[in-house]
């Protein structure tokens, strides 16, 4: 039970981390907000956020104010995007994503598979559950779907895959692509991540690679058509 404790505030931290640095949701400087709508935002106990700004505190990600609240530290090294601010307003073309995608996400579930803890599959598993139980509602599906793929990056153990896998998804329009709610999307989706899903339990690294290119070219295939 401590166990999956600490692993549940250190992906809080990470969530928390790619707010600050990716989704450019909290600048250095910024206040966090307060403990319950944090918690409440990010879905987890307070005792658990708690841990998770221990953690971020400890790495001169945050720092305690006193009497005022937890702030943004005024630490260089979140700034150090390493070329990707470039990225950050950038907007592709829908072929240039699938393709993109295409040439790193294969690759991704076949270390995923390799390399995934039990933890990191127990997150797959009930990351593919909320998929399949919001399946025809577009948004929260295509939310989930986004943090399905996220994790399989987590999975790899790839810091560099793990940080630029947010930034080529928030450079397309996801809105009429994957807000579809056609049989033929949700067909897709459930099969398609129960294969993947079956793949990187096994340890099955060549098929979870199939799996994916196979998910991505539905995909890119269904773009084509609405083009």
């Amino acid at each position: 039970m401590v166990k999956t404790n600490v692993m549940l505030s250190e992906k809080v931290a990470d969530q928390i981390l790619k707010m600050i640095t990716i989704e450019k949701k909290f600048n250095i400087g910024d206040k966090l907000p307060n403990e319950n709508e944090l918690s409440s935002e990010l879905g987890v106990s307070r005792t658990t956020l708690r841990e998770a700004v221990k953690f971020l505190i400890a790495h001169n990600v945050l720092e305690i104010k006193r009497g005022k609240g937890t702030f943004v530290a005024d630490n260089k090294e979140l700034n150090e995007d390493y070329g990707f601010s470039e990225l950050d307003n950038f907007v592709m073309d829908a072929m240039d994503f699938f393709e993109t995608r295409v040439m790193l996400e294969p690759t991704m579930a076949n270390y995923a598979a390799q390399r995934a803890t039990a933890e990191d599959v127990e997150e797959l598993i009930e990351l593919d559950r909320i998929i399949n139980q919001n399946i025809d509602d577009a948004d929260l599906r295509t939310e989930y779907d986004q943090e399905f793929h996220y994790a399989i990056s987590r999975a790899t153990k790839n810091e560099f895959v793990i940080k630029i896998l947010p930034i080529i998804y928030s450079g397309m329009n996801m809105s009429s692509i994957f807000k579809l709610v056609s049989d033929e999307v949700k067909d897709y989706t459930i099969n398609d991540h129960k294969l993947i899903l079956e793949f990187i339990k096994k340890g099955d690294a060549a098929g979870a690679e199939a799996a994916m290119r196979m998910h991505i070219l539905h995909a890119y295939n269904l773009a084509k058509g609405i083009k």
